[in-house]
Order: C-alpha cells, then sequence, then structure tokens
C-alpha cells in the first residue's frame, strides 16, 4: 500500500493502483453490487479529458507538458489500457462524482508517471489540471451522451438496419404462399405469409427512425455548465472548444446544449432516448413471439414455419427442439423495458439543479444498446435468415378455415355469411361445399369469390 491524499485527508491505496484516496473512499463507501462501467462510457470519459487537455493546454492553463501528459494519459484511457483501475460501482454518489474523480485521478497519476514522476507526487494534480473547467455535473452527463450516441450509431443503428432487411428479404421469399390470417388468436381472412413478414420488417425499420429521432437530443453537451448550468469557473471559450474537438474526433455533430439548466438539472434527452429503445424491445418481442407460434409444433402446433435447429431442447425428451433465439429475444426486451422502468424514475428524481440518479441511467441504457445490438444480431444471423415456410402445411390450414366465407359476404348477406361458417364448422366440412348447398351461386361464381389468392389483395372479391 502506499499513502495517497485527497481534500479529507490521507488514505492508502494499493501500491499499483492509478487511482488516488477519493476513489478509495468510493471503493470503501459503495460495495453494492458487481456492476461497473463498461468500455464505452470509460472510452467516452477518456475522450472529453483528453480534448480538455487539449484546450486547456491551449488556453495557457495547463504547461505544454502536463497537456501533454495528460493526452497521452487519456489516450491510453481511451483504449482501453486501464480498465481495471475503474473500480467503482454503478450504485454510488447520484451525480457519478466518484466516477468522474476516478478518472481525474487515474488520469493524473499516469502523466505524472509520463512526465518521470511516481505514483501519488501530483507533478500533474486530478483537480486542477486534470478536471480543469469542468465539474463532475457536466463532465458526467456528456459522457452518458458521448457514449449512447457512439453505442447507437456503430451499433444499434446498423444491427436493426441489418435485421430489417433480412426481414424484407424474406417477406419477398415468402410473398406467393398464402396462409391464414388471425386476429385474436383466431383465425381471420388471409394474408400472405411475405405480407406478415413485410409487418415484421416496417416495425423493425420504423423502430430504427424512432432510435434515430433521439440522436440531436443526446448529441447536446452538459459541458460549459460546470456546477449548476452558471458555468462558473470555466472560461467562455473552453466548452464550445472542447465540444469541437469532441465532435472532430467521433465525426458525431455534437454541440453545446442550449441550455444548462436543463441539461444538468433534467435527463430527459436519456429518458426520450431509453423510450425508443423500448419500443424496439417490444416489436422484437412481439415478432419472436409470433415466429414462436408460427413454428409451434412440429405436429401438433401451428407449424407454418420451420426455424432453424440450434441445439437439443430438452434432457428428458428425445429429439426435442426449441425456439431458442426467440426466447433470448423475449428475455433481452423484457430486460430492455425494465431498464427503461427505471430510467423513467431516475429521470423523474432531479433535483434543483443537478439529476443524482445519473450512474444508473447511465449503465441502463448503455446496456440496453448494448443487448438490443447483440440480440438483433444474433437474431438475424441465427434464426431469420434460417426460416423456412412449410407451404403446403399453410394451404391446408387456409383452406380449412370456415373465415374465408368473408369474401362472400358482399354477394350474400353477413347473415347467411354465419349461417354457411357455422353449419361448415359443425359439420367439419369446407365453407365451399357448404356454400354450394345453402346458395344458388354456380360453381364458377363460389371459386370467383372464394379466390384465397385474390383475398391477400383487398377488395370486393369476384
Amino acid at each position: 500500500m502506499r499513502i495517497e491524499r485527497d481534500s479529507m485527508g490521507e488514505l492508502q491505496v494499493p501500491d499499483d493502483a492509478l487511482y488516488g484516496a477519493s476513489t478509495q473512499r468510493a471503493v470503501e463507501n459503495f460495495p453494492i453490487s458487481e456492476l461497473r462501467f463498461g468500455r464505452r462510457f470509460i472510452w467516452a470519459l477518456g475522450l472529453l479529458k483528453r480534448e480538455a487537455a487539449s484546450v486547456n493546454k491551449g488556453l495557457g492553463v495547463v504547461t505544454p507538458e502536463q497537456g501533454d501528459a495528460i493526452i497521452a494519459a487519456a489516450d491510453e484511457v481511451m483504449a482501453g489500457s486501464h480498465d481495471s483501475q475503474f473500480v467503482l460501482d454503478i450504485f454510488q454518489t447520484g451525480s457519478g462524482t466518484s466516477t468522474n474523480t476516478n478518472a481525474n485521478e487515474v488520469i493524473a497519476n499516469r502523466a505524472s508517471q509520463i512526465m518521470g514522476g511516481d505514483l501519488g507526487d501530483r507533478l500533474v494534480h486530478p483537480n486542477d489540471h486534470v478536471n480543469q473547467g469542468q465539474s463532475s455535473n457536466d463532465v458526467i452527463p456528456s459522457a452518458i451522451h458521448i457514449a449512447a450516441v457512439a453505442a447507437i450509431r456503430q451499433d444499434l443503428l446498423p444491427a436493426l438496419g441489418a435485421l430489417s432487411t433480412s426481414l424484407s428479404v424474406k417477406a419477398e421469399e415468402f410473398d406467393g404462399i398464402v396462409k391464414s390470417g388471425r386476429t385474436h388468436l383466431m383465425d381471420a381472412t388471409p394474408v400472405t405469409l411475405g405480407q406478415e413478414f413485410s409487418g415484421y420488417a416496417a416495425q423493425i425499420s420504423k423502430g430504427k427512425e424512432r432510435v434515430e429521432s433521439a440522436l440531436p437530443a443526446l448529441e447536446e453537451l452538459a459541458l460549459g455548465g460546470s456546477a449548476v448550468g452558471t458555468g462558473l469557473n470555466a472560461r467562455p471559450e473552453f466548452a464550445p472548444s472542447v465540444i469541437a474537438g469532441i465532435a472532430k474526433a467521433t465525426g458525431y455533430p455534437f454541440r453545446e446544449a442550449d441550455n444548462h439548466f436543463e441539461a444538468q438539472a433534467a435527463k430527459d434527452a436519456v429518458v426520450f432516448a431509453s423510450g425508443a429503445l423500448k419500443t424496439v424491445a417490444q416489436a422484437m418481442f412481439k415478432i419472436v413471439n409470433d415466429l414462436r407460434w408460427l413454428s409451434s409444433g412440429p405436429r401438433t402446433g401451428i407449424a407454418e414455419i420451420r426455424l432453424p435447429s440450434l441445439q437439443p431442447g430438452s434432457s428428458i425428451m428425445p429429439g426435442k427442439v426449441n425456439p431458442v433465439i426467440p426466447e433470448m429475444t423475449m428475455q433481452v426486451a423484457a430486460h430492455v423495458i425494465g431498464n427503461d422502468t427505471a430510467i423513467t424514475w431516475g429521470g423523474a428524481n432531479g433535483n434543483f439543479e443537478l439529476n443524482v440518479m445519473m450512474p444508473m441511467m447511465a449503465h441502463n441504457l448503455l446496456e440496453s444498446i448494448g443487448l438490443l445490438s447483440a440480440a438483433s444480431n444474433t437474431l438475424r444471423e441465427r434464426c431469420i435468415d434460417g426460416i423456412e415456410a412449410d407451404e403446403d402445411r399453410n394451404t391446408e390450414l387456409v383452406e380449412r378455415s370456415i373465415i374465408i366465407i368473408t369474401s362472400l359476404a358482399p354477394k350474400i348477406g353477413y347473415d347467411a355469411a354465419a349461417r354457411i361458417a357455422k353449419e361448415a364448422f359443425a359439420s367439419d366440412r369446407g365453407v365451399r361445399e357448404v356454400a354450394a348447398e345453402l346458395t344458388d351461386l354456380t360453381e364458377e361464381e363460389l371459386d370467383a369469390a372464394l379466390d384465397i389468392e385474390a383475398m391477400t389483395r383487398g377488395g370486393i372479391i369476384g
């Protein structure tokens, strides 16, 4: 152990730790869970500290040697070289001050080493140099936004786009397969399997658009507000210059918040983005639950489609194969929906000039983005791309449906059509056979009115 110090005094920290006393205090104060900030958030903190050091060097707030050392240390943080030094629990001080301090201490100590000093000698000071012009209250919300935008743009949007495309390909492949529609889980008028899959593709595509609509608000950064939104102790040119550097480094259109009091007191942009993720999650749940029903069987269920067989489905029932990828996706969706509930409640708990639920909100938002990205890719690769249709089974079921009588209703009236449907069901016969008995329509007229493929195109049949 070595002795480090902060504003509260001296404290022992491990000899090889890059962090200092304030981080160690938080380690001892918050032994709550196994949850830690992930790679994307640590990268965002490193990027912000690097660009801040570059601007502060140019402003003469830090010496050129200090600025270069901070930049080099922050680059290492961005690259993941010091992830093991970010040791704090997600459940900590609600502003994320402990994690900002963790970053400041790691970068300061590493920068001191780069300058030829030893750990703890403060050739670079965590507050006076690394955190110059900043507060945890504008750093942490900015890092949340930077990390979320990068994760959405790099991971989630491509994954959703590819999933939508895969579903569209299946919609085209299945376009000619007529099947029974279903509403309330009961037989309904015919559709094509392609039409059904086109609905799935559109759901994901529209979900992608909803996520994209959250980006402009996330691209506003709170940096420049310092402690309470007034910008105290931050030079007017500091935040705009840092944010311009972040935008250039990432290629994303980050900009300073329109109103720093909103940006720090509220987390509405995060809540809105999480709501878009929840919408995608429930869409994916709906789609894969349909796939489970449509593939149920293989002999005693609907069995209109076949999902790829990936693994044994039972430790006791030989030959059983389960829809494991849809089941995984449903669990991911449930988790994302739970994350959104916590984020929503977290957003509601901004008090006066600061929200104090930010670490949890950051973790949940980034976890949801990561889960949906991975689940979308796995669903596409391990399930959607390999789906096959059983055309004979689809034809068999739609022909047995009594609801195809619907297209006769304009010709013979609702009540007469209902009588035919009830008789067909009671006698376990087809609608065509019963309609021939109970109406004066010719065989040609019945064939025209009960053209199942034509029913999928809408309008008045026959």
